[in-house]
């Protein structure tokens, strides 16, 4: 898809957390949709070698030529990489097993940590968002990402054992301000499958909003299975279930993130 230039350097968000199964890949494929309903000009960036926003959108893995790893070794021209993704408005850096290997071939390199950074810089001014979607670890590939972006989203699941995690990621999202990324700041903490019908849920979620009332979302994620399904026949929330629960969230909260960001 060619784009034209917004005249405006884009909002960067990285969707991080180190514990798998929160809904990350869910998060940022469904937020990079809305956005891009919104009328925004939208970069997904998959950056976990599962590959699983690329196949999200319903991008077979096994054609792709240009990939994420492509971006961070320098395999191909930055501008030749974005795929379109069917949808308009948004474009993909897809990701396969390959950029596994990217995480040992980084180790070695110069500015190794800014290898997204540097490599994203030629397309900044095609887009308004970019959005990227993090592996669950805190190694080299999120930490590009954090480098990256200038804010974070984290999807907490609503079980207990999510606050400990959350505590860690705080502590990793303060170093690398400290020592690397000074702009890098926590956009927001968003419950995921959540469950109105038990007890727990709702704990959690009064706990995370003790420890960090000025981070958590409104909006909150419903446990889903339409949501659920999505994935495996390549489409979003509002593609697959337009008026399902999960559609219906993802749209609130994208407002919500979009009136965030506005506030700063």
């Amino acid at each position: 898809m060619k784009q034209q230039a917004t005249g405006s350097q884009p909002r960067v968000l990285a969707i991080a957390n180190q514990k798998g199964g929160v809904g990350k890949t869910t998060t940022a494929v469904n937020l990079a949709g809305e956005l891009a309903r919104r009328g925004r000009r939208v970069l997904l960036i998959d950056i976990d070698p599962q590959g699983n926003a690329t196949t999200s959108l319903g991008i077979a893995k096994a054609a792709l030529t240009v990939t994420t790893y492509d971006l961070l070794l320098g395999g191909a021209p930055p501008e030749t990489i974005p795929l379109a993704s069917g949808r308009e408005r948004l474009d993909i850096i897809p990701a396969d097993q390959e950029l596994a290997g990217a995480a040992v071939e980084l180790v070695t390199l110069e500015r190794r940590e800014w290898r997204l950074r540097d490599g994203i810089a030629p397309l900044l001014h095609r887009y308004d968002w970019i959005v990227i979607d993090c592996p669950p670890s805190l190694g080299l590939l999120t930490l590009n990402a954090l480098c990256a972006a200038q804010s974070v989203l984290i999807p907490l699941q609503c079980e207990y054992l999510a606050l400990e995690g959350l505590a860690q990621l705080k502590t990793t999202l303060e170093r690398v301000r400290e020592h690397l990324n000074p702009l890098l700041r926590i956009l927001g903490v968003v419950m995921t499958m959540y469950d109105g019908r038990t007890n727990l849920a709702q704990q959690v979620v009064d706990e995370v909003q003790r420890y960090f009332p000025q981070l958590i979302c409104r909006t909150l994620i419903p446990r889903s299975v339409r949501l659920s399904e999505a994935p495996s026949h390549g489409r979003m929330a509002y593609e697959y279930d337009p008026h399902g629960r999960g559609a219906q969230a993802y749209a609130l909260l994208t407002d919500e993130l979009i009136g965030r960001e506005e506030r700063v």
